[in-house]
This record gives C-alpha cells, structure tokens and sequence, in this order.
C-alpha cells in the first residue's frame, strides 16, 4: 500500500510531479546523489578554519552546488490539492470540514471544462504552511460523503487549473475507468460511450 502525504507531509503531488521539470531541487525526497555526497567530502577534508559550520550550512547556499540557491517550491505552500471528491459533494461541505484546521482564504471547485460541473477535486488554499500541514494530517485519509478523500501540498493555484484536463472534459482517471463510481459519474466516460454504442448496434440488429 503507498504511503499517504498524511506520512510523508513535505512530498509533493503527483499532479505537481509530473508538470515541473525533474531538475528541480526535491533532494530532500531522494538519495542524496554522489555530485553532493563528493562535495561534502571534499567540505570535510578542507582544513577546519575552511569548514563551513551546521548553523551557517543551514541558512546559506553551498558554493559547490549552484542548486541549492533554488529554493523548494513546497517548502512554504499554504495551498493543497485535494481529491478523490464525489462530484455531488458541495463547496460549503469542504468548506465546513477543512476549516477545522485553520481560516481559510480561497476554496476553488475543479470543474468540467464543457459543463462547469464539479468533476471531483478542489484546491484550498490555507493563510499559514503550518494549517496546510495540520490540515494533511488530520483530514487527509478521512471521509466526506463516504469517500477517502486525499490531501497533497501543492505550488499553488493558477487560473485555468480549476477545469479537468481529460478529453470529455472531466479528470483524466475519469475517462477510461472500468468500474462503476456512483459518485463519479458511474463508469468511465469513455467506457460509457462505448457501452452506449454496443448497445444501440445491437439494438439495431434485433
């Protein structure tokens, strides 16, 4: 089973993931490389009057290693990425329920790009890192209108990010699903609209 954010707080979506480049500096998430492993050995062997001090590491870029002056997108996000949400699910029933972990500044319903209809997630935005954090750990991995619905820190909303990216206009994951969601809409879209199409050739043939 994959860890929940609830457990790995800091790591970013997979929505986030998979639109920023790789190059980014998410060391923190992954095995230290050997470029940085060999630049803090060579810190080591340097003479002690040359050794830069933890206190002083902690708020100053390495010299050795030009990306640590780039700054961790995450690190101070206020905003999550929520989803798994039941298109009848309100934005005043998110509201009540995350506002328990902090005064929120802007809620934005994820809507189908044709229809304007809510497709199943939300981006809320908090005033404080530390609420977003609260807000993972806490209502992450719960329940609203019977579904567990997941948390994910993310960068923070943009115009245009509110509609789904999927061909029919929802979500992606919503166009090719071949189980029935009642709170998603039934089967996937795609799947549906192949189903429809059997069943009116067959029709026709009786």
């Amino acid at each position: 089973m994959p860890l929940s954010t609830v457990e790995r707080l800091d790591k970013p979506s997979a929505y986030y993931l998979g639109k920023v480049s790789p190059l980014l500096p998410l060391l923190h998430l992954l095995r230290i490389p050997t470029n940085v492993q060999q630049s803090k050995k060579r810190q080591y062997n340097r003479r002690p009057a040359e050794r830069r001090s933890p206190q002083r590491d902690a708020h100053e870029p390495d010299a050795d290693d030009p990306n640590e002056e780039e700054s961790d997108p995450l690190r101070d996000a206020t905003t999550l990425y929520v989803g798994n949400l039941s298109f009848y699910t309100t934005e005043e029933q998110i509201h009540e329920l995350f506002a328990k972990c902090g005064e929120i500044k802007r809620l934005v319903m994820g809507l189908d790009r044709f229809t304007k209809t809510p497709c199943g997630f939300c981006f809320v935005e908090y005033y404080s890192h530390a609420d977003a954090l609260a807000c993972m750990k806490y209502i992450g991995g719960t329940k609203l209108d019977e579904r567990v619905i997941r948390t994910d820190l993310d960068p923070g909303f943009v115009e245009g990010r509110q509609y789904g990216r999927g061909k029919s206009g929802g979500q992606v994951r919503d166009e090719y699903r071949d189980e029935y969601d009642a709170g998603r809409g039934g089967y996937g879209r795609a799947i549906a609209e192949e189903r429809a199409k059997e069943e009116e050739e067959y029709g026709k043939g009786r």
